[in-house]
């Protein structure tokens, strides 16, 4: 049974539905959930599922990224997880901390990468007149969003779409997209899936 960390910023709705879905004969489990914001809504879903948690404010450590990565890894590495996902972690890691990772950390992106690394991803496929977008799981290289993809899910840009809606949308695929690609990961199979939504 491999051992799933998860690292994430905010309400964590990615990460619960990485935990429920390690359940059964799924070949792995959730062993920790952390953030670097202690107010992180996940957090608390994460303890109601019985997952054990933690927090490292990062802003405890301004601007020293090795101290704060330092501080990232301790309960990390006590965990001892066979894979690290990131599941909407708003930090930027050194290469030093993705090299400990190596070949077994995931990220999800909310853009069909290569287009649209970093930020605003959903109002910058708008404004470039896309047809579509969608969301990239991948495995986590020292540059930013460029790993090999894993998993790719493909919706419709509507007429009308706002960043905001166009999100919302790419999140519901987001949310069954990561689930398996991590289930088919921790079998042993990196076969990039690729989910198209109507």
């Amino acid at each position: 049974m491999k051992k799933v960390a998860i690292l994430i910023s905010g309400g964590g709705s990615n990460m619960v539905k990485l935990v429920q879905a390690m359940t059964g004969d799924h070949p792995a489990r959730a062993v920790i959930v952390g953030s670097n914001d202690p107010a992180a809504g996940g957090l608390a879903k994460a303890a109601e599922m019985g997952v054990a948690t933690f927090a490292v404010d990062h802003r405890a450590y301004k601007g020293d990224r090795a101290a704060f990565e330092a501080a990232l890894l301790q309960p990390l590495l006590a965990a001892e997880p066979d894979i690290l996902c990131l599941a909407g972690f708003m930090r930027i890691l050194t290469p030093d901390f993705v090299q400990r990772f190596q070949g077994r950390m995931l990220n999800i992106h909310p853009s069909l990468l290569p287009k649209y690394p970093g930020l605003h991803t959903h109002q910058r496929a708008i404004e470039a007149g896309d047809t579509e977008a969608g969301a990239t799981v991948h495995l986590v290289t020292p540059e930013l969003d460029a790993g090999p993809m894993l998993g790719q899910a493909r919706v419709p840009v509507l007429p009308g779409d706002d960043a905001d809606t166009l999100a919302a949308r790419v999140l519901v695929q987001e949310h069954l997209l990561y689930p398996q690609v991590l289930r088919r990961f921790a079998s042993g199979d990196q076969t990039p899936l690729i989910l198209n939504a109507a």
